[in-house]
């Protein structure tokens, strides 16, 4: 079968096609066809080894020091089920499934089925489905799990527009909070249309420069110090960061330890009782995920290279198989 394939920590262009032996479904596993992939802030992390801070030893164990341990590289899936192996109840063939799982930018995979593996949400495409396990998952561990967030409370994202940060938008709308978003001008009318409150352009005004109060400062994009939340926060407030800085995690530590405005940190890994829920959020229009481009797999460092260069409001998408038509489900 064809793979997105490397020998090598790089750019995009470590990323090359390459023919690979196809994986066969063993007892209580399952094998997709995989119809799309996302390309993740996290694959393109993985694909580089730039890993944060303190984390950077710690990434490198576990995804190999001098090169990528597994060299299929791709994280999110979309696709449908070919073969069951052995014991496997929970999932047939011709299902169609989304997920999170290691070597997803191939023709195919093989998974636990009770894994990180969901059956996809009704009424929404391969493409669509693919897209939600990465940004809308650390949205959710980290605003509802992490943060605490309650109805009626402020909330500030930071990098609104980015591909965690528009989830966190819905996210936290749906969990009742008032939500002011940061991003460019240009965002503005997507952000608003995802259901923030207010928008902060940030090429004209500081939001940490303003009077208001928030209860939870949601940084996605890693440009926000703990000492700049704080003047913002809340008594009770919350500082919540993806990147785990040096920085993030001494003051979590300091916070933790003598009081006041915490400042957060973590990791979000999708499961399957996490992404069920995704499933129902998303079937009921709660979370709504939105694709920008899309490219065949031959052209995944192409793909990559577009994500990294920025400037998209949506995901990226690498079209593996063409997806047929979705099954009806029930």
């Amino acid at each position: 079968m064809l793979a997105a394939h490397t020998t090598a920590y790089g750019a995009p262009d470590v990323l090359t096609l390459t023919t690979v032996p196809a994986p066969t479904a063993g007892p209580g596993q399952i094998l997709v066809d995989v119809y799309a992939s996302p390309v993740t802030y996290g694959d393109r992390r993985l694909r580089s080894a730039d890993f944060p801070g303190p984390l950077r030893l710690v990434g490198l164990a576990m995804f190999g020091f001098t090169r990528p341990r597994n060299p299929i590289q791709g994280s999110m899936f979309a696709g449908r089920v070919v073969a069951v192996g052995d014991g496997v109840t929970r999932f047939a063939v011709g299902d169609d499934v989304f997920g999170e799982h290691g070597g997803a930018y191939a023709e195919q995979i093989a998974l636990k089925a009770d894994g990180a593996v969901a059956r996809m949400p009704e009424g929404l495409s391969h493409a669509e489905a693919a897209a939600l396990p990465y940004g809308a998952g650390t949205a959710l561990v980290f605003l509802r799990d992490l943060a605490a967030l309650k109805p009626g409370e402020r909330l500030l994202v930071v990098g609104a527009a980015g591909g965690v940060g528009r989830y966190a938008i819905q996210v936290a709308k749906h969990l009742g909070a008032h939500v002011t978003a940061v991003c460019s001008g240009r965002s503005a009318a997507l952000v608003r249309d995802l259901g923030a409150d207010a928008v902060v352009d940030r090429h004209r005004e500081d939001p940490f420069a303003q009077d208001t109060a928030y209860d939870v400062v949601f940084d996605t994009v890693g440009v926000v110090t703990y000492p700049q939340a704080r003047r913002r926060l809340s008594a009770a407030g919350r500082f919540v960061s993806l990147h785990a800085s040096t920085h993030v995690m001494w003051s979590a530590l300091r916070t933790a330890l003598f009081g006041g405005p915490r400042a957060i940190t973590g990791v979000a890994m999708p499961d399957a009782t996490l992404l069920a829920e995704i499933a129902a959020w998303a079937t009921t229009g709660i979370l709504r995920p939105h694709v920008v481009s899309r490219f065949p797999l031959a052209d995944i460092a192409t793909a990559h290279a577009t994500a990294e260069a920025g400037g998209l409001d949506g995901e990226v998408i690498v079209t593996v198989h063409d997806a047929p038509a979705l099954r009806a489900v029930g």
